[in-house]
């Protein structure tokens, strides 16, 4: 998702021809601490400086990662959602939204939104969909909310609950009350009974080798991040009822409890519309 003052112009229709190897991006990057094939050279140069700036980085990108799944999991399996809205995608991995959905529930329908164009070319290969249910994939600007909202409309039905899920995309969105609304635009067009999935880089006195990689990412990545504290990240949830074990880091979120684990700089947590 574009940090800039808007979105990302489209500048070919193909997002082949819209990739550039050159720079480091967050996606690709964050493919290469999972163990993905999906980077390149400038990817993991700057991936491997920030894991020495912060060892933890690793453990960081799968916690929030098994944050998704115990997530998407308890949605599906316990509380009845059939619906997501994946916006932020990233580059496909193991256990996207639609596989941990569909294994419980295969008539689940699932929307992907990203507007990095090498997420968009492995989506078209490797976001499939059970025959029961429905997987489809959008270029789209985290900005663009009346724009996502009306192409998802073909897929989901927006009169019965839809889980949105947010990992690690309102980063990008520097100024706190535009982050704040797009959130709050985006949970107001769904029905009650909706959920907020949502993720979160932190800053914390306990991390400051967190904020010396953020500053070097920064430098030299794209787009370019912000932190906050759990408190700022708490008010995403403001209106919500805040599910069990609350905003909390994602290495120790778990519903209804909390996870013996050490606390990484991604916090999450999942709200449900009233």
């Amino acid at each position: 998702m574009s940090s800039e003052a808007g979105p990302e112009p489209r500048t070919s229709r193909d997002p082949q021809e819209r990739i550039d190897t050159t720079r480091p991006h967050t996606a690709r990057v964050w493919n290469y601490w999972l163990g993905g094939r999906d980077n390149y050279e400038a990817d993991r140069t700057v991936g491997d400086h920030i894991r020495r700036l912060h060892p933890g980085i690793g453990e960081y990108a799968r916690a929030d990662r098994r944050f998704l799944g115990h997530a998407v999991s308890h949605l599906t399996g316990e509380l009845g959602v059939r619906q997501f809205l994946d916006i932020g995608t990233g580059l496909p991995t193991a256990d996207n939204t639609h596989e941990v959905a569909q294994r419980i529930a295969p008539e689940s329908r699932v929307v992907y939104v990203d507007n990095d164009p090498i997420v968009l070319v492995h989506a078209q290969a490797l976001l499939t969909s059970t025959r029961q249910g429905r997987t489809d994939y959008l270029d789209c600007d985290l900005r663009e909310t009346d724009a996502i909202l009306e192409r998802a409309a073909a897929t989901l039905d927006f009169s019965r609950p839809v889980a949105l899920i947010l990992l690690g995309v309102v980063i990008f969105v520097e100024d706190d009350e535009e982050s704040y609304g797009i959130v709050r635009r985006l949970m107001d067009a769904l029905p009650s009974g909706s959920h907020l999935v949502l993720s979160h880089t932190v800053t914390s006195p306990e991390m400051p080798d967190v904020d010396r990689a953020v500053a070097y990412w920064n430098r030299n990545g794209t787009p370019k991040l912000t932190q906050r504290t759990p408190e700022r990240i708490a008010r995403y949830f403001d209106g919500l009822e805040l599910l069990s074990p609350g905003v909390v880091s994602c290495s120790r979120w778990l519903p209804g409890a909390l996870l013996e684990a050490e606390d990484v700089a991604m916090f999450g947590g999942v709200g449900r519309k009233r």
